[in-house]
């Protein structure tokens, strides 16, 4: 696909939802060592509580691990067989940590950087407006709502806490694919992910929506005591790494697929 395609792709959301589902055994059989390692790492302190020094080095090692995993099922994830995963450097039973890994946490920090930069001056913008409306303190304090300020302020003050929250979630939304073109262009791609993103934001949030079920799900069994102790621990972990980690790349990846819209054998 030539870049003159990019205004034109739309991301259709039930082809991108219909090949996740297909590529889940995929993701299963090929990153099943990452995964497993992942999980158990995670899990190591159920049974046992790091302390001291250890603490760091259980931190550095899970981490790895979640890297390892993320590698192994972006690789996964925008290929149709095991040997194109591992033509893109898929390691035995998905355990790899190779220059992709290194570039994969680049993209992150430089996501996340980003991110933290727009959300610091968004912080700053709504403290300075909020502070020049002059509402009154001692009504928010006593929740006198209607005592707070004139009614006009109170709007304006509302949509722009709205925006507020709009910008990251937009910002957010579209870098999510960072993973899959990190490893299918085989280049660190951070804020050129949003190129691959543009004008598919909202079936991109549905997608990630949908494929976050399981953790929802999770959250509410949990929150309402279905789930408890050591069993809630295992059952979030393992639903978290077993399922929804390859849920959500294996539709990272689908969506990738569908609007990559530049190969490494085209010149840049």
């Amino acid at each position: 696909m030539s870049h003159k395609d990019v205004g034109g792709r739309r991301l259709k959301l039930q082809v991108a939802l219909g090949r996740t589902l297909r590529v889940l055994p995929l993701l299963w059989q090929g990153a099943v060592g990452a995964l497993l390692l992942c999980a158990v790492l995670w899990l190591a302190p159920v049974v046992w509580a790091p302390s001291g020094g250890l603490v760091w080095l259980w931190g550095l090692l899970v981490a790895v691990s979640t890297v390892v995993a993320v590698g192994a099922l972006a690789r996964l994830s925008i290929s149709d067989t095991l040997s194109e995963a591992r033509a893109l450097g898929l390691g035995p039973i998905g355990l790899q940590a190779k220059l992709p890994e290194a570039r994969l946490v680049g993209a992150a920090l430089l996501c996340l950087l980003f991110l933290a930069m727009i959300l610091s001056i968004l912080g700053l913008v709504v403290l300075a407006i909020f502070g020049m409306a002059e509402l009154n303190v001692q009504a928010i304090q006593a929740r006198n709502w209607a005592g707070v300020g004139e009614p006009w302020k109170l709007g304006v003050l509302a949509i722009l806490a709205i925006g507020a929250v709009a910008i990251p979630l937009l910002l957010t939304v579209r870098l999510s694919l960072f993973v899959p073109a990190t490893l299918g262009r085989r280049q660190m791609v951070s804020l050129n992910s949003m190129g691959i993103a543009y004008g598919s934001f909202w079936p991109i949030l549905g997608g990630l929506i949908l494929t976050a079920l399981p953790k929802i799900l999770l959250l509410i069994l949990i929150g309402t005591g279905l789930l408890s102790g050591v069993v809630a621990q295992i059952v979030w972990v393992v639903g978290l790494v077993g399922l929804q980690l390859p849920l959500t790349l294996g539709f990272l990846g689908a969506a990738y697929r569908q609007l990559e819209y530049w190969s490494p054998d085209e010149p840049r």
